[in-house]
């Protein structure tokens, strides 16, 4: 691995880190905000830090990048995104503790949304933008942006892709990396704009819509009001951002298909047909059961089971309802929802429909087999044959969220946390999703939790971003070996 070029890259990701710090800087200084000084400051160092590294590591040769090249930039990126993306949090004193402004930072560009914030409508509103710019930033990926215009990356840019975006369904949309990247941006950041003006005109001021645009079309989940959506109590409200997490949870591949006049590409994704249908499912069930137990009619069922059920399976984390009150059937449900998370290439977490989908489909493959041990049968999706080497790749993937989720959780019991808090946290964690259950439900947040435990979520938060492999391929020494 070149760790100069690695470097030289992540000084760069910096540098465009503090460019969007100047959005939030800028808002505080026309309303003259007290965190005015703060957001300036931390655009200063992060500027300068990102500089320095830059033209300390740059090389007056033309380097390629490699593959363990793109993993270490993307993990390098992440930790110190979050870690200058912290110092806003810390200089406004809206953290009083370095711990609590990583955890609060990471959780951002994570797009987790777990937060450890409370009383949110008290916090200047730079910080507050500053929040939830953040996950815009986390949701297509700094990575990405940073392919749309650097160039320079030249063909090394798709290993950067790569580690940043599952290869399952990845699709060349245009011959070049840096012109997928540019129509993935476009689409990206005008479905925010679509958003924040509906918002408006739903009833929001201009302030709270551009912040939960950003945060939806994110799936991150972060709000400008501490009981999230459901300080609007507005249908309309609670319809659209229903709407636009459910497009954020689709590969955006495919509304940029849908954008030049190919529609029919939507119904011939399996991927898709099986997301649609996991959200029907959920929403369907979690309606039957709440009016089953008489806490609501069925229009209320029906506009709260929806926005849950489409809030967790996008990994966005909003709500509307205290979904600890319903029953245990549709808590249950909720928290498998988790691990289904968005489409491959969405801005979702969790372990994303598409492996979910093959999995199911091998297991009918076994079984089958048992049945017709001579047949000769084939995986497929989307009419293509699956390799074995994918499949292996899903069944690691699988063993590997189990075994950290596991291991996590246990560690998060050792600190005394109970365990429905300790596994439900840990999964939130995992899957980018944000509230949980128990001491971390819908109506509470993480500030309760110990500074161990912060860091163990926080990590969980990286390699559930990271797509696991990323991350802990840093771990390994042959991934450090010549």
């Amino acid at each position: 691995m070149n760790i100069v070029l690695v470097l030289n890259l992540a000084g760069l990701v910096l540098i465009f880190t503090s460019l969007f710090m100047l959005v939030p800087f800028t808002t505080s200084f026309f309303i003259h905000g007290e965190d005015v000084y703060a957001l300036g400051l931390s655009f200063v160092i992060t500027f300068f830090a990102g500089v320095l590294l830059y033209f300390l590591t740059k090389s007056q040769k033309k380097i390629e990048l490699k593959h363990r090249d793109g993993y270490a930039v993307v993990t390098i990126s992440w930790l110190l995104m979050s870690f200058f993306g912290s110092f806003p949090y810390m200089l406004s004193g809206a953290c009083l503790s370095f711990t609590d402004a990583y955890f609060e930072s990471i959780a951002g560009f994570t797009t987790t949304g777990s937060s450890i914030l409370n009383n949110l409508e008290t916090l200047p509103a730079g910080i507050l933008l500053w929040r939830s710019l953040t996950q815009w930033i986390g949701g297509m990926g700094i990575i990405v942006f940073s392919l749309a215009i650097l160039p320079m990356l030249g063909a090394g840019g798709m290993q950067l892709f790569k580690a940043e975006v599952p290869e399952i369904g990845v699709e060349k949309l245009r011959p070049r990396i840096i012109d997928m990247a540019k129509s993935l941006w476009y689409i990206y950041a005008g479905l925010t704009a679509v958003l924040a003006l509906l918002l408006t005109f739903a009833g929001m001021d201009l302030f709270d819509a551009v912040c939960h645009a950003f945060t939806t079309m994110a799936t991150g989940g972060f709000s400008t009001k501490s009981a999230s959506i459901a300080y609007y109590q507005s249908g309309t409200i609670d319809f659209i951002i229903t709407l636009f997490m459910f497009l954020a949870g689709i590969n955006f591949s495919l509304h940029f298909y849908a954008l030049r006049g190919r529609f029919s590409r939507y119904t011939k994704s399996s991927e898709f047909r099986f997301y649609c249908s996991v959200v029907f499912i959920a929403i369907t069930v979690i309606t039957l059961n709440t009016m089953q137990s008489g806490q609501s009619s069925l229009a209320d069922a029906l506009r709260y089971a929806s926005f849950q059920a489409v809030s967790i399976v996008t990994t966005t984390g909003y709500a509307t309802a205290d979904y600890e009150m319903w029953p245990v059937l549709s808590q249950m449900l909720l928290l498998c929802l988790m691990f289904f998370g968005g489409m491959v290439g969405s801005t979702g977490g969790g372990m994303k429909q598409v492996r979910i989908m093959l999995m199911f489909k091998q297991a009918y493959r076994e079984l089958y087999h048992l049945i017709h041990p001579r047949a000769l049968t084939a995986l497929k999706l989307d009419d293509k044959n699956v390799p074995k080497e994918t499949l292996g790749g899903i069944w690691g993937y699988l063993f590997l969220f189990i075994l950290i989720s596991v291991i996590a959780t246990l560690l998060m019991t050792a600190l005394g946390i109970d365990i429905i808090t300790s596994a439900s946290t840990v999964i939130s964690s995992m899957a980018n999703v944000g509230p949980a259950l128990g001491d971390a439900g819908p109506t509470e947040n993480y500030a309760a939790l110990p500074a161990a435990g912060k860091w163990v979520l926080a990590f969980c938060m990286l390699i559930g971003r990271l797509e696991i492999y990323t991350v802990i391929l840093l771990f390994m020494p042959i991934f450090w070996r010549k």
